[in-house]
């Protein structure tokens, strides 16, 4: 088997991040109460001004440099941790959110589906770029010894041969011990794992407790089982605003957000999304709601994020927010399997056409729901009372036997050609007595003298006498 580890390092403040447009400005992270508040993370930006994490916020600003700051919350970097999880999912079946800061995956049997470990890794690196995390990837023959390759290592790949000696060279500070436990061992004189390795077991268990010992079997391939990450069946995702937002435009790259997050939990499940909520949360002044919800409808399942956020935006850019926004949360409970349409092999359509499906949507987002409509047949006999026009897809088994014309006109009127022949035909249509609005007609294939070909009747018993056109054939 081979593991994969997803080490997160700055989970914390990519989390935060990922709501500011400006990733280069510099932000922090604060913790403590209020007397005495400390930054608990910095992004690089913050760094390059001389903040570090455990500075108090106090000495951070007398540096000098203006920083964005926000409060550091422990719930939110465990939620993005799942959201990594539900996306690490779409990879392997045997994911596990287990190991502190990372998330692990079993990569081995995924390598048939996707491609030696470089391609894969490649892929997972770009869409986890798109999704605005920092992370270092490591595989390992076993969980434990990557989720420890991770604390020094990044695009390491070693095997059962190689393994022991890559966990050798590390210190002994970055082997996942017990920082008292790191502390006594290098009084020891101990600076890398390897000479712990070759300490008696004895006498390691005399002197350290016994999970010292487990780690040091689990980095070596010990079995030890973990408990696997098994997607929901609702996705919930928010952003809280730094300051009230009164413009549609503004709300646009929140949404962005949004609908690739649910993109990304929606390709781990293997599944798509017909119905989902976008809620614009408000301050709950007098007179005015605590939240308004914005719902997205679609006709079938999807899960493309471009998609997604096109029929979002569209929705969003018709509603009346009622009060300024002060945080945005997208739900979706209705999670129906997704069928990808069909597509021939030899696909005539031009690269920059737009599948029906997705050109349907779209204009349904920005029309609304009863400005496009479908064309369907209904059971009925006459002609200018089969076809009809609907909001919802209506399923349609080919045109109507006999053969009708493409081109129906709205109201039947004298041929004014000379007939060159009868095609076919007559076809006699008796129906409508019960809503006064009777018919009896014959109807004939014919073609005139141009070439065309028409479709035409006579009154019902009629052998001579002119011809009433009431449709063209292609």
């Amino acid at each position: 088997m081979r593991w994969a580890c997803l080490f997160l390092p700055q989970l914390a403040i990519d989390g935060v991040l990922r709501r500011h447009p400006d990733r280069d400005a510099p932000l922090v992270l604060l913790e403590g109460p209020v007397q005495r508040r400390v930054v608990h993370a910095v992004n690089p930006a913050g760094r390059a001004l001389g903040l570090r994490p455990g500075m108090p916020l106090a000495a951070a600003q007398a540096l000098g440099g203006r920083f964005a700051m926000a409060d550091h919350d422990p719930t939110a970097a465990e939620r993005w941790r799942q959201l990594l999880a539900a996306w690490a999912y779409r990879f392997s079946s045997q994911v596990s959110t287990d190991l502190a800061h990372a998330v692990v995956l079993e990569v081995g049997h995924s390598l048939q589906l996707f491609g030696p470990w470089p391609r894969l890794e490649a892929r997972m690196r770009e869409e986890l770029q798109a999704l605005g995390f920092r992370h270092r990837l490591v595989v390992a023959p076993n969980p434990h010894a990557a989720r420890v390759l991770a604390n020094v290592h990044d695009g390491l790949a070693v095997g059962d041969s190689s393994c022991l000696n890559a966990l050798g060279q590390l210190p002994i500070e970055r082997a996942g011990l017990p920082q008292d436990v790191a502390h006594a061992l290098s009084r020891m004189g101990l600076r890398k794992l390897r000479q712990v390795f070759a300490l008696p077991r004895d006498t390691l268990n005399r002197r350290f407790p016994r999970d010292v010992l487990q780690h040091l079997d689990r980095l070596r391939g010990a079995e030890a089982p973990l408990n696997w990450y098994q997607p929901p069946d609702v996705f919930e995702g928010r952003i809280e605003f730094e300051h009230e937002v009164e413009s549609s435009q503004a709300l646009l790259f929140p949404l962005r957000r949004l609908t690739a997050d649910l993109a990304a939990f929606l390709a781990g499940r293997d599944g798509g999304v017909q119905r989902f909520s976008v809620v614009l949360e408000h301050d709950g002044m007098v007179h005015q709601p605590a939240s308004s919800a914005i719902e997205v409808g679609l006709l079938a399942a999807e899960r493309d994020a471009v998609m997604l956020f096109e029929l979002a935006r569209g929705r969003i850019e018709q509603a009346e927010v009622p009060a300024p926004v002060r945080g945005m949360q997208l739900i979706a409970r209705e999670l129906p399997a997704f069928v990808p349409a069909a597509r021939d092999l030899f696909d005539p359509r031009p690269q920059q056409a737009v599948p029906w499906t997705q050109l349907r949507e779209r204009l349904r987002a920005r029309l609304g729901d009863d400005a496009v409509h479908s064309i369907g047949w209904l059971p009925e006999h006459r002609p200018e009372h089969v076809v009809a026009g609907t909001s919802l897809p209506r399923k349609m088994g080919g045109l109507p036997t006999p053969l009708r014309p493409g081109w129906l006109l709205p109201q039947a009127m004298p041929l004014r050609e000379r007939v060159q022949r009868v095609l076919a035909g007559p076809e006699r249509i008796e129906s409508g007595w019960w809503d006064a609005a009777e018919i009896r007609r014959d109807y004939y294939l014919i073609e005139t003298a141009s070439g065309q070909r028409a479709w035409a009747f006579r009154i019902a018993g009629e052998q001579a006498g002119p011809f009433m056109l009431h449709g063209w054939f292609a």
